[in-house]
């Protein structure tokens, strides 16, 4: 119910109460707080979240990895966005579209068009196909750019490869066009 609400300070003290209650905060409660705090910009607390599970020999699961990644990505954070994704893969947890897009979110919101361009070269080279998500966060990094060619190149790579790309896509390339 937190997680739904963004009621992350109240995710945080149900956590702390079930620890005093020496009930055991599972992967799944430890989820949802990580959420709460992601969908209320809190990235900082997601982070703690995730570090505090491996403290306490709780094993993040990708939807815990995800939900830190998407928390840094709500606020451009993107370094930390990278750095989550490089630790996924030595915590043996193989990073999913989810992943990936959550990632090219940070970089769109940071207007970082090449590093998202070179991700989804990654994603190619990890066997993960990139999705109108991922496309739309690579479009929308192209347009804060003003970087129509990447972003018209990207549009045709989408038909190519089958992805049916969405006004939120063609606005951004459009926008690419505007700058």
């Amino acid at each position: 119910a937190c997680e739904k609400g963004a009621q992350w300070e109240n995710a945080l003290h149900l956590l702390d109460l079930m620890g005093e209650a020496r009930a055991l905060a599972d992967t799944i409660s430890n989820n949802a707080a990580i959420s709460a705090c992601e969908k209320s910009n809190r990235w900082e607390q997601s982070l703690a979240i995730l570090t505090y599970m491996a403290d306490d020999r709780i094993a993040p699961n990708i939807i815990s990895w995800n939900a830190a990644v998407s928390a840094c990505a709500s606020d451009g954070r993107w370094q930390e966005a990278q750095h989550l994704l490089a630790s996924m893969k030595g915590a043996k947890i193989t990073p999913d579209v989810v992943s990936y897009s959550a990632f090219l979110s940070a970089l769109e919101k940071s207007a970082r068009w090449e590093h998202a361009l070179a991700v989804l070269k990654a994603m190619f080279a990890a066997k993960v196909a990139p999705n109108k998500i991922s496309y739309s966060a690579a479009l929308s990094a192209c347009e804060k750019c003003g970087q129509w060619l990447p972003a018209l190149q990207l549009l045709r790579r989408m038909d190519e490869l089958k992805v049916t790309p969405d006004e939120i896509c063609f606005s951004a390339a459009i926008g690419a066009c505007e700058k």
